[in-house]
């Protein structure tokens, strides 16, 4: 007796259910593991985001706005001081308005980034870094024209420098103490770097190598031909007027 033949469309029916079993289990294979980590904490993203970023009653502080407090101290730390030096041993005009703009536009500037740094709870530090102890030795150790180059050289760069953190933190930054400091900072900078170029003796073809080249100014700026450096008078005019005073951040709620 012959075996029944199987009825039609068993063996379709057969193919199609182990299909469908096989595509069930590889559903199951990629979301369980979804559903399993969907309630676990992100170690590594969001927590450490968040630790990096804290609130405050004038929005949020995040670590690029505690840096560039901490950069704008740091920079009247060596710059100031480079200022009085300009004072003191400038052997033209330029050089010796340059270094007065030094002077008046950071300790300005250092005032509101104090303030700022209070009310934010940023600690600050009080004396220059390593780098910027060397550039002063340098500044002091040279005589004549040739503290007038290093002076333009070393503070055109390290001007250039900041002047790019200030417009990358004034357009991010969602924090108002920040954004005030920034423009204050913005202006102060500016000033600076145009009472630098007005000594003579910036070469701006080398900077701009310089600049693109190295993350911080080196200690040994442009060389420039002292018979060449001819003082310019910046515009609007020869007065080289300084920036408006700095108004003081709005008290805190808590304030009386």
């Amino acid at each position: 007796m012959r075996p029944r033949p199987p009825a039609k469309g068993r063996g379709i029916f057969s193919g199609t259910g182990l299909i469908i079993t096989g595509l069930a289990a590889t559903f199951v294979a990629l979301v369980v593991p979804l559903w399993s980590y969907a309630d676990r904490p992100d170690p590594a993203g969001a927590t450490v985001l968040s630790a990096r970023t804290v609130t405050t009653p004038y929005g949020p502080l995040s670590a690029q706005d505690r840096d560039f407090i901490t950069k704008v101290r740091l920079a009247g730390l060596w710059e100031l001081p480079a200022g009085e030096l300009a004072e003191q041993k400038g052997t033209t005009d330029a050089v010796r308005q340059a270094g007065q703009h030094l002077v008046d536009g950071h300790t300005a500037l250092d005032t509101h980034d104090r303030i700022v740094a209070s009310r934010l709870g940023v600690p600050l530090p009080n004396e220059p870094n390593a780098q910027q102890e060397e550039w002063l030795a340098t500044l002091r150790s040279a005589r004549g024209q040739e503290f007038d180059r290093q002076f333009a050289g070393l503070l055109r760069l390290a001007h250039g420098r900041v002047f790019s953190l200030v417009a990358e933190v004034r357009a991010s930054t969602q924090n108002s103490l920040v954004r005030d400091l920034a423009d204050d900072a913005n202006s102060t900078v500016l000033d600076h770097i145009k009472a630098l170029e007005a000594t003579g003796y910036v070469d701006f073809g080398a900077l701009a190598r310089d600049l693109a080249a190295s993350p911080t100014p080196v200690a040994s700026p442009p060389v420039v031909d002292p018979g060449a450096a001819v003082p310019v008078a910046p515009s609007p005019s020869a007065s080289y007027s300084l920036p408006p005073a700095t108004a003081s951040p709005p008290p805190s709620a808590d304030s009386p």
